[in-house]
């Protein structure tokens, strides 16, 4: 093995430059850095598809009823795989093809003045609850947000639900209320 000592290598013609050929390895020793100014491709990640949904009005969710929250306005979603209407699997993420793998969902939502002796808010995958973050005798404006981190393949939907023993229907805020995920890289 020989070493090549330059401070500058270009390409002899054009604007491309090849290190190595197909099925080498490059090796960047321990202790070295690697400074991008320009755009990276082909490594790395984005952290993609990822969405954010949000209520535009408070819910009525019915006593003893598991109930799906309405998600109907998005803030964001990259790879356009939100469902925001009640069509299909309404108010729901559907993992795109290509982008099976493990996501970070969060979800959330505030109580507007109840005084409930039980309520739980869940994230589930394919009408699976999967967490559920339980209150029992919550406070009267009370936020629930669980966290999950879910192996997801192509296809699978993901969905918020909400449930009450209050005697009676019981509004959500809309204002802390929502769902929102996003693929994890490199796990």
């Amino acid at each position: 093995m020989a070493t090549l000592f330059v401070d500058k290598v270009d390409p002899q013609s054009g604007t491309s430059l090849e290190i190595g050929s197909s099925g080498d390895t490059i090796t960047i020793p321990s202790g070295a850095t690697i400074t991008n100014n320009g755009t990276q491709t082909g490594f790395g990640g984005v952290n993609t598809p990822s969405f954010k949904a949000t209520a535009s009005a408070d819910q009525s969710i019915p006593n003893s009823t598991e109930t799906i929250v309405v998600f109907d306005t998005e803030v964001y979603d990259t790879d356009n795989a939100f469902n925001n209407t009640s069509s299909g699997n309404g108010y729901s993420f559907t993992v795109p093809s290509g982008q099976a793998g493990k996501y970070l969902l969060a979800a959330s939502t505030r109580l507007d003045g109840w005084t409930t002796p039980r309520f739980y808010i869940s994230i589930s995958v394919n009408g699976s609850n999967q967490i559920v973050q339980d209150i029992g005798n919550g406070g009267t404006y009370t936020v629930v947000n669980p966290v999950y981190i879910a192996d997801l393949s192509v296809g699978d939907y993901v969905q918020c639900k909400i449930f009450h023993q209050n005697g009676s229907s019981q509004n959500v805020r809309r204002q802390e209320t929502y769902l929102q995920g996003f693929k994890l890289i490199g796990v």
